[in-house]
């Protein structure tokens, strides 16, 4: 479970006045950019007149007895990071979303998730901050926690209201913001394969591991490897940037289509290397933005089987495009399952916390212009790589070694992660030796 401090919705220079729980409930995709299923949401409110501030979405803990610590570091991430950005909020609205599981019924879940719900109301109000109303949202209904009146809040529930016809939708609609769906359908487009094909790439990433290490290993072969899996890189982006646009999951097989599986599987293990990484995620902005989107989502689906950890690297580069073209809800999804890859990614603990900070990608865009600029001056791929080197170190830290997610137990999927970015990181180098280490162990797997 992945946590994310939304800031997605109508501009604030549009005045909205949400009245009740009904029109919340209707409001809530339109906050987020998407339909939060499976979540736990928190919108802060400022002033008397309730002006929506920061927003957190984190998948709801599957143990109830996760559920007070859970509460508790919610509550406080949510007003601290309110106060970092603007100032302490006033009150607090969360929502419950989640439909029913099989067999079971949509009262059934707004019951089961009461308890949640009560430890969130105690956790908020344990910070002096209120929560002004709590709401469970399931199978097209929706309750209130805090409204005992059954002539407004029957056990049945209410139904929402009809997609696009509310107030919220209106100004939405004229503001430009746009639901892509379900979260479960925006994370669908990133998801590893699960189909024949899948075996078939799993195959591939095997003997190209096999082929990789040993020259990762060498010096001299790391630099080549490097050039190697840029100008593949590139010679996908132009491949996909000629071919028309993947604009909903269904088009996304065409872009998978143009991608041979020894093409994927050789940039997805040159992108474990930082510095060739960090060289990719200058594909940031104008035509190069696109192409780079498209053939990141699209590696990060080839990750299958044992390799899952290493769609990390292509998750994180998909969700600095999306956040530097001012995608910031595609970009939190993406970030989400770069950290369940691999809860200790630095690269997307960093961009993680940039985003929760509310920085300018800005910041981060003039940085990378700078050492493009600055290595097409120097001419020389020796100095171009020690200075990507140098400026890699800068930007990222260390990272203690791990077994490969084929190998662990539970795998890193299965793990939360609520605070994975505001973890501590380590030296470029050791986590280097991690990634060239994970590659050994699968190449020397492929070979037995």
């Amino acid at each position: 479970m992945n946590k994310h401090d939304e800031t997605t919705g109508p501009s604030d220079a549009q005045q909205i006045t949400l009245r009740g729980p009904a029109e919340l409930a209707d409001a809530l995709p339109y906050l987020m950019g998407f339909h939060p299923n499976d979540s736990v949401v928190m919108v802060a409110l400022h002033g008397g007149r309730g002006r929506f501030g920061g927003r957190l979405r984190l998948g709801i803990p599957r143990e109830p007895e996760e559920w007070a610590p859970v509460a508790d570091q919610l509550a406080q991430s949510l007003i601290a990071g309110s106060e970092r950005r603007d100032s302490r909020p006033d009150a607090i609205v969360v929502f419950l979303c989640q439909d029913p599981a099989e067999g079971e019924s949509a009262p059934q879940v707004m019951e089961r998730l009461r308890p949640l719900a009560q430890r969130l109301r105690t956790a908020c109000g344990a910070l002096d901050v209120p929560v002004l109303e709590a709401l469970c949202i399931s199978d097209g209904r929706y309750w209130s926690y805090c409204c005992p009146d059954d002539r407004c809040c029957p056990a049945e529930g209410n139904p929402l209201a009809l997609p696009g016809t509310t107030v919220m939708a209106a100004a939405a609609a004229y503001a430009g913001v746009q639901v892509r769906g379900s979260l479960r359908d925006m994370e669908a487009r990133l998801m590893p394969w699960e189909s024949a094909a899948a075996q078939e790439q799993e195959r591939a990433l095997d003997s190209a591991g096999a082929v990789l290490v040993s020259r990762i290993l060498d010096a001299d072969g790391r630099g080549e490897v490097a050039a190697e899996t840029l100008t593949l890189a590139r010679d996908l982006m132009e491949r996909l940037g000629n071919a028309p646009a993947a604009g909903s999951a269904d088009a996304d097989s065409g872009d998978d289509g143009l991608i041979a599986p020894y093409e994927a599987a050789a940039v997805i293990l040159g992108l474990q290397d930082r510095e060739t990484r960090d060289r990719a995620a200058e594909w940031m902005e104008g035509r190069e933005a696109g192409a780079a989107l498209r053939l990141w989502r699209a590696l990060a689906r080839r990750c299958v089987g044992p390799y899952v950890e290493h769609a990390a690297a292509p998750l994180t580069l998909a969700a600095w495009v999306s956040w530097s073209t001012g995608d910031e809800a595609g970009a939190r999804v993406a970030l989400g399952l770069a950290l369940r890859a691999d809860p200790d990614y630095t690269f997307a603990q960093l961009l993680h916390q940039a985003c929760n900070q509310g920085l300018d990608p800005e910041t981060l865009r003039r940085c990378l212009r700078g050492e493009r600029v600055l290595r097409d001056g120097q001419g020389s791929d020796n100095a171009s790589r020690r200075h990507s080197g140098r400026s890699a170190e800068r930007r990222t830290g260390s990272r203690p070694a791990r077994t490969p997610a084929g190998k662990r137990k539970g795998g890193a999927a299965n793990r939360p992660s609520p605070g994975a970015a505001s973890r501590p990181g380590s030296t470029v180098s050791r986590g280097r030796a991690r990634d060239t280490r994970r590659l050994g162990r699968r190449g020397a797997r492929s070979r037995d």
